[in-house]
């Protein structure tokens, strides 16, 4: 399929969110969309998809100006997209959920040759998902892989993917990205694709079209650019400027932060998951103040049934957890003492109330403490004069501190998290996915208040599913796999093959580890090669 638009115009409101876009994609081409958030990516692919409607210009298919009055019109034309917040039904089963994306489901179902039909289009695929799961049930990168597996399986003429390996491993995300551009080359789709990743363009695009504040600005093939250019395109000439004037914050020299009591130690944990069978098997680690200790490991591997207990939204079944050497039982007043604190994968779900104010979600934490309270009173004009500040510090784009938080840009969100959880001395930050769908820009100014947390003497456990995360920022990395911790190393040595194949279940042998790192980790050395 051959796509075009011409001078494409959305507002909302009095914004333009997009200004007259002209975009050209080949047929059987992998063409990629570059911008910050704001910068109508999102807008434009929605317009293409049915889910809004521009104001002025025109949208062609094979040469065809159509009509694209909503997604049903967009999916007669062929037209798929996996969006980037999920769509999933989720109370029902994969299964179910693959089955509802045609939008036709026939009265009786014979579950018998449909799912001997769904296995085997499981098996043409990357992917491999319980059909008797729930989405309920899933971490975030198995979702993002349903909602991927809903379109593959619906055969798209054009497949527009939104942020569609945020949360999948670079090795999962080259083999998806390189899935999805053999279907490119053999003629059978042609792929629109929305990334913050440079890597990603330059490996798995044909061409790409960068978009600023709702302008298209820069059209080429990949070939004939690189990353540089394209993030200069991005943020404009004084946009790269200051990012090239930021801060960065310097990894402190092996040893500068004395060894006391770790700021955070595992024993034995063991935590149930979602359908009654353990998710985290007698996991053990130390975590030393001054430090970022990464997990790394395939989404759905007991990560976010590790987090949600260390923050205190999921039963222990077994194990402890200190904190500076006193028992930790994830409650408000020792998070209070303790000064523990956390950055959860997406926040708008974990970490906000969505129809609240940013001024009240920001207040969360410490809203019964003084000078937000005083005399038994909620002091609300504290509450709104405190907001306003973090909203200039931190960048937050929103109408302002009155604004229900859940108008706000995911990226905004985030900022808006951080400015809550990053007041005052912090001794354990836990991070989960803090990066999850953000632009470059973001992406920078998060990991740079991730390293300050740790410069200044917090100890931070960062979980991401983005190896190039925690190969930028961690100190140590740990490989989780089926719940258990089965490979660390010293950032500084660690080999991206080695680290790959063990979060992929691989290398089960007797892998050598640093020493020192089996001491730090607390974990004997079978069970760290096993």
């Amino acid at each position: 399929m051959a796509l075009e638009t011409y001078q494409l115009t959305k507002r909302f409101g009095s914004f333009t969110a997009l200004d007259q876009v002209t975009l050209k994609v080949a047929p059987g081409t992998v063409h990629a969309l570059l911008g910050e958030n704001g910068a109508g990516k999102s807008t434009l692919v929605k317009c293409i998809a049915g889910f809004h409607r521009a104001e002025a210009g025109s949208i062609l298919v094979d040469a065809r100006e159509q009509e694209v009055p909503n997604p049903v019109a967009a999916r007669a034309l062929g037209i798929g997209m996996v969006y980037q917040h999920f769509t999933l039904a989720p109370g029902m089963t994969v299964a179910e959920n693959l089955l509802l994306a045609g939008g036709q489901v026939p009265h009786v179902i014979d579950w018998k040759r449909k799912r001997d039909e769904l296995n085997a289009f499981l098996a043409s695929t990357p992917f491999r998902l319980d059909l008797d799961a729930r989405p309920q049930e899933l971490a975030a990168g198995e979702k993002q892989k349903l909602e991927l597996l809903k379109q593959l399986y619906l055969q798209p003429r054009l497949l527009i993917l939104d942020e569609p390996t945020s949360v999948l491993t670079p090795q999962e995300a080259d083999e998806v990205l390189g899935h999805v551009r053999e279907l490119a080359r053999a003629g059978r789709c042609t792929v629109l694709l929305i990334t913050h990743k440079f890597r990603e363009v330059m490996a798995h695009a044909d061409d790409v079209t960068v978009l600023r504040r709702g302008h298209a600005v820069q059209h080429c093939a990949v070939r004939a650019t690189d990353p540089a250019r394209l993030a200069q395109a991005m943020v404009g000439d004084a946009g790269a400027a200051a990012s090239e004037q930021a801060p960065r914050h310097a990894r402190p020299a092996p040893g500068a932060v004395p060894a006391t009591v770790p700021a955070l130690e595992l024993e034995s944990l063991q935590v149930m998951g979602d359908r009654g069978t353990l998710a985290v098997r007698g996991l053990s680690l130390q975590l030393r103040s001054g430090e970022i200790l990464g997990i790394a490991g395939v989404s759905g591997n007991g990560q976010r049934e590790l987090v949600e207990a260390l923050v205190g939204q999921r039963a222990r079944a077994a194990g402890s957890v200190r904190v500076l050497g006193e028992a930790y039982g994830s409650r408000r007043a020792e998070n209070h003492r303790l000064k523990v604190r956390s950055l959860p994968e997406e926040p708008l779900r974990n970490g906000c109330v969505g129809d609240l104010s940013v001024a009240e979600n920001m207040a969360l934490r410490d809203f019964d403490r003084a000078p937000l309270t005083a005399g038994g009173r909620l002091c609300f004009g504290q509450w709104r004069s405190r907001a306003r500040e973090w909203i200039a510090v931190y960048g937050i784009k929103t109408r302002g501190e009155d604004a229900p938080i859940r108008s706000l840009s995911g990226g905004n969100v985030q900022r808006a998290v951080l400015a809550r959880e990053l007041a005052g001395q912090i001794n354990v930050l836990v991070a989960a996915n803090p990066v999850f769908g953000l632009d470059f820009a973001a992406v920078r100014e998060i990991h740079d208040r991730l390293r300050a947390v740790r410069d200044q003497g917090g100890a931070v456990l960062l979980v991401s599913e983005d190896l190039d995360e925690l190969l930028e920022l961690a100190d140590r990395i740990v490989v989780m796999s089926e719940g258990r911790l089965v490979y660390a190393t010293e950032a500084a040595a660690a080999d991206r093959q080695v680290l790959g194949a063990h979060m992929g279940g691989g290398h089960h042998e007797e892998t050598e580890t640093p020493p020192a790192l089996h001491a730090a980790t607390a974990l004997p050395r079978d069970e760290v090669a096993a």
